[in-house]
């Protein structure tokens, strides 16, 4: 049976569905020798749906393949993200089958969509044959698309939070690479020159883009956003956490700070006018980008500094792909994904610079080719633990996001009553926790 896939280098699992397809179109009907076998989904069809971001494109040319080899046509719909979650939002709740597989952000929507029943749990599937592997998968990136003890998508894309420095400022300077938050702190000090149009620091400084980045000053330091359904907002590790990120971006960041994402704080950091940055893994090709990046070959990576508790990142699933409940072939369905998270199809997707989520793609010479060196050596080191998620784990993640960023607010605008601001977010996000649990 092998042999008449073997030039498709195709997947076990779909072998075994087109074996099954084959027995079946063969009950008192044998094909005769040398006649091609009935491919598993001759003349069916799925949607994809997909977000407008380099994994969907890495994976369209590659997409001939699984359709010759199944018979089964993929039919794509692309989204810019906000425009996806709408777009799926208004399908589900029309009640309609389709898309039967699409992306989404376990993180932002994962509870919220199981929540209403539009994640079809994928905890028998990945069990379903020993080829695919699904140990493989990093165990922060499976809690990330986890909700209440059941799978709700793959994850396809990871990321975790590091350091990014300029080798050339450190080097003039004579600091070595922060390994704590209180290096960081006092590299950021030392580099700061706005006459000279460099800043120690820059990061995520809106409101709500902020608390991912926020998340792993507050793990290292012992603390999260939640304990249990308790809030913790407020606590001396949360409280010391948000002080130390928003007096960095205070005290040795651009007066900018405040209106910066990670499209605005990466191209700042690119152009060479900050001396030290932490954000995603995910996005070093925005640093190394030719049209913004004057200072490629000096940038440094560094994994994210240890505070009191150690170094302590996030280590996420930021993009997974999930099948829907309502789907009206859902073996055609997880015949895709099995095939586009499979070993072979991850290599090939990761080859094109997206990082993922299966650890032994990362321990491959030719998994990594297209990453700077010293960046798989901080992927791979930060893959081996850290927290499986970078925001409040909440259905309101919006409101929720927002009660904590202005905590940081707070303190980029100098405010001294730092407890009493925890204190009131703290309030605010047991509110949302107690309404949830009702």
């Amino acid at each position: 049976m092998k042999s008449l896939w073997s030039r498709w280098n195709f997947p076990a699992a779909v072998l075994v569905l087109a074996s099954v397809s084959i027995m079946m179109a063969g009950c008192g009907n044998h094909s005769s020798p040398g006649q091609t076998a009935p491919r598993a989904f001759e003349g069916e069809s799925i949607t994809l749906i997909i977000a407008n971001h380099p994994w969907g494109e890495a994976m369209k040319p590659l997409l001939p393949e699984f359709e010759e080899a199944t018979g089964l046509k993929v039919n794509v719909q692309g989204f810019f993200e906000d425009q996806l979650t709408q777009k799926l939002t208004v399908q589900f709740t029309s009640g309609s089958g389709t898309p039967e597989v699409f992306m989404y952000r376990p993180l932002q929507e994962g509870k919220l969509f199981y929540n209403n029943g539009w994640l079809e749990p994928l905890d028998d599937y990945v069990h379903r044959d020993a080829d695919y592997d699904f140990a493989d998968f990093s165990k922060q990136a499976v809690g990330s698309a986890t909700v209440k003890g059941k799978l709700t998508g793959i994850p396809i894309i990871t990321e975790q939070e590091v350091l990014y420095y300029r080798k050339d400022l450190l080097k003039q300077s004579g600091i070595a690479v922060p390994a704590t938050i209180e290096e960081l702190v006092e590299a950021a000090r030392k580099l700061n020159d706005p006459a000279n149009g460099v800043y120690g620091f820059v990061a995520r400084g809106q409101r709500s883009p902020l608390v991912t980045q926020v998340s792993s000053f507050l793990y290292s330091e012992g603390g999260d956003f939640t304990q249990g359904d308790r809030a913790t907002l407020n606590t001396p590790e949360a409280i010391r956490a948000f002080t130390t990120y928003g007096t960095l971006l205070r005290n040795y960041g651009p007066p900018s700070s405040i209106t910066m994402s990670w499209p605005q704080a990466s191209a700042f950091f690119a152009a060479g006018k900050a001396a030290l940055y932490t954000d995603a893994s995910s996005i070093y090709k925005n640093v190394l980008d030719p049209a913004q990046s004057k200072l490629a070959d000096q940038i440094g990576y560094a994994p994210f500094p240890a505070g009191s508790h150690g170094s302590v990142p996030y280590n996420i699933t930021s993009w997974g792909l999930a099948m829907h409940p309502k789907a009206a072939n859902k073996e055609a369905a997880w015949a895709f994904i099995r095939w586009a998270t499979s070993k072979e199809i991850t290599l090939k997707i990761q080859q094109k610079g997206n990082t993922a989520a299966r650890l032994s793609v990362w321990e491959r010479p030719d998994g990594t080719t297209g990453f700077p060196a010293e960046l798989v050596s901080v992927i791979r080191k930060s893959s081996q633990g850290g927290v499986d998620h970078d925001r409040p784990t909440v259905v309101s993640v919006a409101e929720a996001r927002d009660t904590v960023g202005e905590i940081v607010h707070k303190i980029m605008a100098g405010e001294q009553r730092i407890q009493e601001t925890a204190d009131q977010a703290n309030q605010q996000l047991q509110a949302i926790l107690d309404k949830e649990a009702k």
